[in-house]
Formats: structure tokens, C-alpha cells, sequence
């Protein structure tokens, strides 16, 4: 049991030096992303499924808080959430036996939110109206904006600073060391006692139900999801329409901080637009 414990140490920190130097990086960018995912243009849901790939899970709660101050449309959000992967990116990054899935994993859920981003502000028109009117009023205006941790963005670019490109990234870095660590532990002890090959075996003879089961677990309102779902592939527990149905459904703490701020039924609506979205893109590629 104590290799469990050194094992999953090392790989959790193998992981955090890589996360902790990708979040540095975003540090500095993430003032430019919000301008960019926020401007009235025919193009949003495009720029909010290309700002998606970026592995950062601070940018679905730039992208629910943009939709509370109504400066995205419903379908820029979608494209977003959809496009989401939080430490997914970082953690295949560091497998050289699967880093080549990242390419069509990114490809594929760049093109899902594309496809549903602009299908969603079609059925939703309405709404693209009432966006370009609302950011019309308010385009002189200096906006905060909150972000990962609900550290806040401001709308103008401040250039380097100590708190924002070192120590936010550092915490948050942490964060993700701690739950990849608690997950190794609990995957370890599993696998420990109960047998690597009984667990493939009983994950595998139920294949057609992995994009289902891998969008609930998606929908966990945490970081530590897309942690759980890649460990899942890594391990060949899952196939990779699961993995790629749960990472669609991976909008990380954005739903939260959406359901924290807008009206019940509106966020019912959106996670149950959000959800099929998911699923449909992942029961395709199963079929497929």
C-alpha cells in the first residue's frame, strides 16, 4: 500500500510542474482572451470554441460571467463549456503513450462547439439582439470580470504582476496537485485491491453505457473530473467516445458559478441544452 502512496506522489508531481508552468503562460493571455470572447461579432461562438482549447478551467467562468452581464449569447457559452477540457490537456501532455489522442480530442471538440454554438444562436435569435443592444449601452465602460478561484480580470491589461502571473497560478496549480494526488490514491487502492483485471473487465462489458455514465461524472462541477475521466482512459478503463462525451460535459466551476448568479429555470435550460449537446457528439463517435 505504501507504493500506491509514492507512486501516486510522483505522478502528481511530474503533473503539477508542467500545469503549474502552462497556467503562468495563461496568466498573461487572459486579458486578450476576454476581449476577444466578449466582442459583438457574427464570429463569437467560433472565438469562444478556439478560447475553449486553451487549458484553462477559469475561461467557462469568464464565459458564465460574460453571459450574466449578458456579453456573450447562449450559443458562445455552449461553445465554451463544450470545448472545456480543464487539466485534461496537461495530464495526456504528460503521457507519451496517448499524447497523440490530443489532436483529434481537440479537433473533434473545437468543431462540436462550432457546430452547436452556432445551431443553439439560431434557434436562440432573440438573444443575439439583446447581447449587441446590451454591449452597445455599456461599451465605454470598464468591466471586472472574475475568473478561476473568482480571482478577478480586469477588462484593461495591467502588464505583469507578482499576484496574478505567479501566486494565482501557483495556488491553483496546488489545487490540481491535490485532487490528481487524492485521485491516483483512490485508483491505486482500487486497482490494489481489487484487481486491475476485474475492473477492465467490468468497465468493458458494459461499453455502450460509457459516454453515459462519463457525461455524469463531466458534470461534476470540479477540476477533479476531468482528472478522474483522463486517468480513466490513461488506464484503458474507457474507451474514447467516453472520454471525450465526459470532457464535453467538463465545464469545470463554470455551471456552478453560472446556477450561483442567473435564474433556476434559465440554468436548467442551458445544462439540459449543454448535456445532449454532449451526449449526441459522443454516442456519433461511438457509433462511428
Amino acid at each position: 500500500m505504501t507504493d500506491v502512496f509514492f507512486h501516486a506522489m510522483i505522478e502528481s508531481l511530474k503533473i503539477f510542474i508542467f500545469i503549474f508552468l502552462i497556467y503562468v503562460v495563461m496568466s498573461f493571455l487572459e486579458t486578450k482572451i476576454l476581449k476577444k470572447i466578449g466582442i459583438k461579432s457574427k464570429l463569437s461562438p467560433l472565438y469562444g470554441s478556439l478560447i475553449g482549447v486553451l487549458p484553462q478551467c477559469g475561461f467557462s467562468i469568464v464565459a458564465s460571467d460574460l453571459y450574466k452581464k449578458r456579453h456573450i449569447t447562449m450559443g458562445t457559452l455552449i461553445a465554451v463549456y463544450l470545448v472545456c477540457s480543464d487539466e485534461a490537456i496537461p495530464i495526456l501532455l504528460t503521457n507519451s503513450s496517448k499524447i497523440l489522442i490530443i489532436f483529434p480530442l481537440i479537433g473533434l471538440k473545437v468543431l462540436v462547439g462550432i457546430i452547436f454554438g452556432y445551431i443553439i444562436d439560431l434557434i436562440f435569435k432573440n438573444q443575439i439582439e439583446d447581447v449587441h443592444h446590451h454591449v452597445d449601452e455599456c461599451e465605454h465602460v470598464d468591466i471586472v470580470h472574475k475568473g478561476c478561484c473568482s480571482h478577478e480580470i480586469d477588462s484593461k491589461n495591467k502588464g505583469i504582476s507578482v499576484k496574478e502571473n505567479l501566486i494565482h497560478p501557483l495556488i491553483h496549480s496546488l489545487k490540481i496537485l491535490l485532487y490528481i494526488f487524492i485521485i491516483n490514491v483512490i485508483f491505486g487502492s482500487i486497482i490494489y485491491y481489487a484487481g486491475e483485471d476485474k475492473i477492465s473487465q467490468l468497465l468493458h462489458s458494459s461499453k455502450e453505457f460509457q459516454p453515459l455514465i462519463a457525461s455524469f461524472i463531466g458534470l461534476i462541477p470540479n477540476c477533479a473530473s476531468s482528472v478522474i475521466l483522463t486517468n480513466l482512459y490513461l488506464s484503458d478503463s474507457i474507451l474514447f467516445s467516453a472520454l471525450f462525451t465526459g470532457l464535453c460535459c467538463n465545464a469545470g466551476l463554470g455551471l456552478m458559478y453560472l446556477f450561483k448568479h442567473k435564474g433556476f429555470k434559465e440554468n436548467i435550460k442551458i445544462l439540459v441544452i449543454f448535456w445532449l449537446c454532449s451526449i449526441i457528439s459522443g454516442y456519433i463517435l461511438y457509433l462511428i
